[in-house]
């Protein structure tokens, strides 16, 4: 990538961009049944949903302020002309689907949504359009905030809460399993209040990672969130018993404010969570009943088959009489952790949508000479040798184990070379998290006055567009106070950068290369389990 940097170890500097090359092409009309879109990728795709509601999802409905936005797409609010209700759009861009993967998650998340029944616990499907550049899923819209966001607004957090909380997730998780969908990527982001009452509703909104499976069916690909990935996931092997294990993992950081298996690194989280080791000495365990620490440890079982099914759990006294539960407070100091948990991420989020749209399309051609200088057989594609060959005659020296993980991130078609196009893709996403100049670009979107800080006025303009619920100017002061570190009152460049260093977002941030960082972490763990047998 041009400078493709940071890749596990020492990748260095060295590919990305997207080409200028790639211009599109008049584009059939959207209403024929063999319509083709081309991405500026080149990459070809029939209609990605079948059946939409239709092709222009203006006739029906204006679009108004951004809720959200992801690696794929932006969600809107928006209203029906007709009657004025308010939903939300998620409007999915077709060039920012970069392999059939990509398409086929988009294709499937629909196709579940449709398929689930209407739940209180689960966000309303309404429709789907698409027209030759993006797919609009119109849905229920929810108003009332992240779960985390509810957590740490109220005075009092007790285990009852946590507790009521996890039965709502089980049971969103039962009516999953009961119409045969694996969720795969259940964590507290996922789950949105409906409206800003005490008694709304918790609904989960996305699923986007959503499998159909079948009574005793295995699965072997890697995904979901490192934080919450059950050990089988790591192990290529699993089944339902993953979203049980999820849940677990949400009902820990609800009782304690930290994830159980917690690492700065993706290798160090997945040893984490493959030693299987709790921690339920710290504050506030002793103030958490025996049973509550008994229903983690059930749900955190390292064997699958072991591990309470979502049925076993919903029986278990301590769920079944949630209302019940101890409701002596945890103490201020757990919705402290859980307010940073989940703060600093809003601002990485946020920081992160600045760099993804920071990087010129004229570089692209620069990657594009790249790629053919290091093809030596001009056949069009990069083996591994040409790849580790190529790295190496621009001056990176790169172990093989790296060479091939950078291999396995871009290889979108899985035949064991890659593509101009696919090195294209890939190099875009590692250059962007590996340039110190896109972080001082991100940096200078907060800076307004450009005097070297982000200041408190600076952070709230920048990220009002974000619902960050009443207590607005607080989330402001306690994102400022987390991540400055000389205590000066703002953020220095040197400190936003330490922010977005840390932890896992940076690098995680394309889809396609998380999967890849952690199937090759998957691929190492079990050569080690089976040398350990030996």
């Amino acid at each position: 990538m041009g400078s493709c940097v940071s890749t596990p170890a020492n990748l260095g500097h060295f590919i990305s961009k997207r080409s200028s090359h790639n211009v599109r092409k008049p584009l059939p009309s959207p209403d024929q049944n063999d319509s083709v879109v081309q991405t500026p990728r080149a990459l070809q795709i029939a209609s990605v949903i079948k059946e939409p509601t239709g092709h222009d999802i203006h006739e029906k409905y204006t679009f108004g302020k951004e809720l959200g936005r992801g690696e794929f797409g932006i969600t809107y609010q928006c209203f029906d002309i007709k009657t004025g209700e308010k939903y939300a759009c998620k409007t999915i861009s077709k060039s920012k689907l970069k392999s059939e993967i990509d398409v086929e998650d988009v294709r499937r998340e629909v196709e579940i949504m449709r398929h689930l029944p209407k739940h209180p616990n689960i966000v309303s499907f309404r429709e789907a359009y698409e027209d030759i550049d993006a797919v609009h899923l119109v849905m229920e819209l929810c108003e009332g905030g992240e779960l985390f966001d509810r957590i740490v607004s109220k005075g009092h957090y007790s285990e009852r809460a946590a507790a009521m909380v996890t039965k709502t997730i089980l049971e969103i998780v039962k009516v999953c399993h009961d119409h045969g969908v694996i969720h795969r990527d259940l964590k507290p982001e996922n789950f949105l209040f409906a409206d800003a009452s005490e008694s709304s509703q918790l609904k989960a909104i996305d699923f986007g990672l959503s499998i159909f499976f079948e009574p005793g069916q295995r699965f072997r690909e890697i995904v979901g969130s490192p934080y919450y990935m059950a050990p089988e996931i790591l192990r290529r092997n699993y089944g339902p018993e993953v979203d049980v294990w999820s849940t677990g993992v949400i009902l820990y950081i609800l009782l304690c404010g930290v994830p159980p298996f917690w690492a700065e690194t993706e290798e160090g989280i997945a040893h984490a969570i493959v030693r299987g080791e709790i921690d339920f000495t710290r504050d506030p365990w002793p103030k958490v009943s025996e049973e509550g620490k008994d229903i983690v440890k059930k749900m955190l079982d390292q064997n699958p088959y072991n591990r309470l099914t979502v049925e076993e759990v919903l029986e278990n006294p301590w769920i079944q009489n949630a209302s019940d539960v101890p409701n002596i407070s945890l103490g201020e100091n757990v919705r402290t952790k859980i307010k940073q948990f989940s703060l600093m991420n809003r601002f990485k989020k946020k920081a992160l949508r600045v760099v993804a749209d920071s990087l010129p399309d004229e570089q692209v051609d620069k990657i594009k000479q790249m790629f053919h200088m290091m093809d030596t057989d001009h056949n069009g594609d990069l083996s591994f040798q040409e790849l580790k060959d190529g790295l190496n005659k621009f001056g990176h020296s790169v172990p093989d184990p790296d060479v091939k993980l950078l291999m396995d991130a871009a290889d979108a078609d899985g035949n064991g070379s890659l593509s101009c196009d696919e090195f294209v893709a890939v190099s875009v996403h590692l250059k962007r998290i590996g340039s110190d100049k896109n972080l001082t670009q991100a940096f200078r979107f907060f800076d307004k006055d450009q005097n070297g800080f982000i200041e408190f006025d600076e952070l709230r303009e920048a990220m009002s567009n974000d619902d960050l619920g009443p207590n607005n100017e607080q989330v402001i002061k306690d994102i400022i106070f987390d991540v400055d570190l000389d205590k000066d009152g703002r953020i220095s460049y040197n400190e936003f950068k330490a922010m977005m260093k840390s932890g896992l977002d940076w690098k995680m941030g394309s889809r396609q290369y998380s999967r890849a960082m952690m199937k090759a972490l998957s691929i190492n763990l079990l050569k080690n389990e089976s040398k350990q047998l030996k």
